[in-house]
């Protein structure tokens, strides 16, 4: 069994982990954070929609742009946007 300290450290690196992986991908990419959107389930709607976009966004490999600029490719070029879509 650990003890206090290594349990504590433990669950502070898991929480930043989850932190650094999607919650700040989230705010940069699609400034989360500002989102207006706030009725009826739309705030939820669209939260499912970005972790979506989010993980189509991470799992193309066919160039090396960050998330931001990848989702900005994506909504100027058709093909790009064919290419992460995997249509």
């Amino acid at each position: 069994m650990l003890p206090n300290s290594q349990k504590i450290n433990t669950a502070i690196r898991k929480h930043w982990l989850i932190e650094n992986s999607l919650h700040w991908c989230l705010d940069v990419a699609f400034d989360e954070d500002k989102s207006r959107i706030r009725a009826g389930f739309a705030d939820q709607n669209f939260a499912l929609l970005r972790r979506i976009a989010l993980n189509l966004l991470k799992n193309d490999a066919s160039s090396k742009l960050g998330i931001k600029n990848k989702r900005l490719s994506a909504g100027w070029d058709d093909e790009c946007l064919a290419r992460i879509l995997k249509i």
